[in-house]
């Protein structure tokens, strides 16, 4: 697949868009501007690319919205060679902004066909994450405490074992609601023992599922 001059200018596009909706952080931006969303789509989808709508991927899941990547990725505030974990990889396509940005990518998929597109993707654009296959729900303690986590899909509570992952003074960003609508939540943890959480708009995800894929 090839990235020619008009992806790019399509690309430009929609970050001008995402940034009249309100995206302020340039290096999210700078980020919408250089990753390929159209290599993430499946074939009947690449002409949509970089229309700012979500579609699907298989498996049931989706390739979110560009303003929801950007929107939960502005709320993260992931520093260069942060450590993050993604509950959620999909397409890829988040795990490859936040690659771009240059955090230190973890990240967990569910559904094996998913997975191992994803990190065949990556490797392939020189991106380098580490890939798990398994339940995001859980985490991953053995790698953790983690800098951020970012959850990209829906949860009907927010995992306790995540929120013991996060370092002291980490930031957790996860949908948090039933299966109809999600509150994007924002969960930075203060102390040991205190989190602090705030609320930032509604927004439709898939749900998050929990136990062995």
């Amino acid at each position: 697949m090839t990235d020619s001059y008009r992806h790019k200018g399509l690309r430009r596009n929609l970050a001008e868009e995402i940034r009249s909706k309100g995206i302020e952080d340039e290096r999210v931006l700078d980020a919408v501007l250089k990753v390929p969303r159209h290599y993430f789509m499946d074939t009947g989808f690449v002409k949509y690319a970089y229309k700012d709508q979500a579609f699907p991927i298989g498996c049931g899941q989706t390739i979110s919205q560009p303003y929801t990547v950007a929107f939960q990725t502005q709320l993260l505030e992931a520093e260069k060679h942060c450590k993050v974990l993604e509950v959620g990889t999909g397409s890829g396509y988040q795990a490859a902004i936040l690659c771009q940005m240059g955090a230190k990518v973890y990240t967990i998929e569910r559904h094996r066909d998913l997975f191992i597109k994803a990190q065949s993707l990556l490797s392939s654009m020189g991106y380098k994450a580490t890939f798990f296959y398994g339940d995001g729900y859980e985490g991953k303690p053995a790698y953790g405490p983690f800098d951020r986590i970012l959850v990209t899909a829906g949860a009907q509570e927010i995992p306790g074992k995540l929120k013991l992952q996060l370092k002291t003074g980490g930031i957790m960003v996860i949908p948090v609601g039933d299966s109809s609508c999600q509150v994007m939540t924002r969960v930075e943890r203060i102390t040991e023992e205190e989190f602090k959480v705030t609320e930032h708009g509604r927004f439709v995800f898939v749900p998050l599922l929990k136990g062995k894929p």
